[in-house]
């Protein structure tokens, strides 16, 4: 029985520990406990397969949040153990890569324990550890896996693009498999739920991201660059939009304006990033402060071509007063104005073109910054979106277990 100054009691269950916020999945897991907090108690259970990860720091974030913190390490083996599982089981490789017996009877002596009224796990990652317990229960599917796996086989190589494939099929069959193993099913976004393989779509909840916009808001600082990109630079999507930038819209700007350059901010550069740089292109690495990063550009730019959901680098850079270029598959998610909020861009040549246009045309500039910076402000809050989850959460308890 939970103490009356708490509505749920609510095990959290992620893929990986959500500190440092360098990463989209933990920056939403972050901000969902720190709402949900407010009026529920947290039970959080994270898998860990990073040695680097300091539990120390990430305990000392979270404690604030969670009634209850446990952190489950797991190895090369089990990880290897758990791939050719899923493998032979015809399961989607990420599924495997965090799934593994021992884990698992960690997370059922929690659950035991701790007698949560509501499982919410993030990522179908996770799914394979509550889908099958009796417990009111949420997924997180955030983004459209299987399709975003699709876009990288359709720009991989002859050699791993067979493996790319697989792993399509197998995400778009087991997203459509655990649909109806869960109460509540959330997404980020409109586009990824059209997108969705399963013929009740319609009942998954949009619940998107938000802004941390006291944490986000426009700083003076020199401006020491002209474009910037953000971002977990291992992550194939980011990293793809960077040779995007350095090999095929860049070279159409510096025709115009060979003095044009671009920073690259973000953890663990992949060897395709760092090959990029040059005395036009920085590449940062971790930065202690990625505020410092946006501070110090005049615009901000995410061609992003492959990959599925809302960038939050947009949504940081827009809530900081940063004139934005994006995609049109960024912007489907995003929902900003082209031309008001946001410059679109079609191909590298007209990326280029708004690149030009922003850095030469200082009024243009100002009204994008203006109108983006308020659009985020408006439409993007944690607390709201964090709100209508909960409320779901609420019903389906109420539903389960009438007073």
């Amino acid at each position: 029985m939970l103490p009356k100054s708490y509505e749920m009691k609510i095990f959290v269950l992620l893929p990986r520990i959500p500190f440092p916020l360098e990463k989209g999945d933990k920056l939403r897991a972050f901000n969902q406990i720190k709402q949900l907090a407010k009026h529920n108690e947290i039970v959080l259970c994270a898998l860990n397969d990073n040695a680097k990860v300091s539990e120390q720091d990430a305990f000392r974030a979270l404690q604030p949040y969670c009634q209850s913190i446990n952190f489950i390490r797991f190895n090369k083996l089990q990880i290897l153990l758990g791939l050719v599982r899923a493998f032979f089981k015809g399961l989607p490789m990420q599924c495997g890569y965090f799934y593994n017996r021992k884990a698992a009877k960690k997370v059922n002596a929690l659950i035991a324990k701790h007698k949560p009224d509501m499982l919410y796990g993030q990522l179908l990652r996770v799914a394979e550890y509550i889908r099958h317990k009796d417990i009111p229960k949420a997924i997180d599917y955030q983004d459209i896996f299987s399709y975003g796996m699709k876009r990288r086989a359709d720009i991989a190589s002859f050699v791993t693009r067979p493996i790319y494939n697989m792993e399509y099929r197998r995400l778009a069959r087991y997203e459509a498999a655990i649909f109806d193993d869960f109460d509540i099913k959330t997404i980020i976004s409109e586009p990824d739920r059209k997108l969705f393989p399963h013929e009740k779509r319609d009942e998954i909840l949009i619940i998107p991201n938000g802004v941390d916009h006291d944490f986000f808001k426009p700083m003076e600082r020199e401006k020491k660059y002209d474009l910037v990109f953000t971002g977990n630079m291992s992550y194939p999507p980011n990293v793809n939009a960077v040779e995007y930038l350095a090999y095929e819209i860049l070279p159409i700007v510096w025709k115009t304006r060979p003095e044009t350059t671009l920073y690259i901010a973000g953890a663990t550069p992949d060897p395709k990033v760092k090959k990029a740089a040059s005395d036009k292109i920085i590449v940062s690495g971790w930065l202690d402060d990625i505020r410092d990063a946006y501070a110090q550009s005049r615009v901000f730019i995410a061609p992003m071509r492959i990959g599925t959901g809302l960038q939050n680098k947009l949504l940081e850079a827009m809530s900081m007063r940063l004139p934005a270029i994006t995609s049109p598959l960024a912007n489907a998610s995003l929902g900003a104005k082209p031309n008001e909020e946001i410059l679109i861009g079609n191909n590298a040549q007209e990326m280029a073109q708004h690149i030009i246009t922003l850095l030469t045309d200082t009024q243009k500039a100002e009204q994008i910054a203006q109108a983006g910076f308020d659009f985020t402000n408006r439409v993007y809050d944690w607390g709201k979106a964090t709100e209508r989850l909960e409320e779901a959460m609420k019903s389906i308890i109420k539903q389960t277990h009438p007073q």
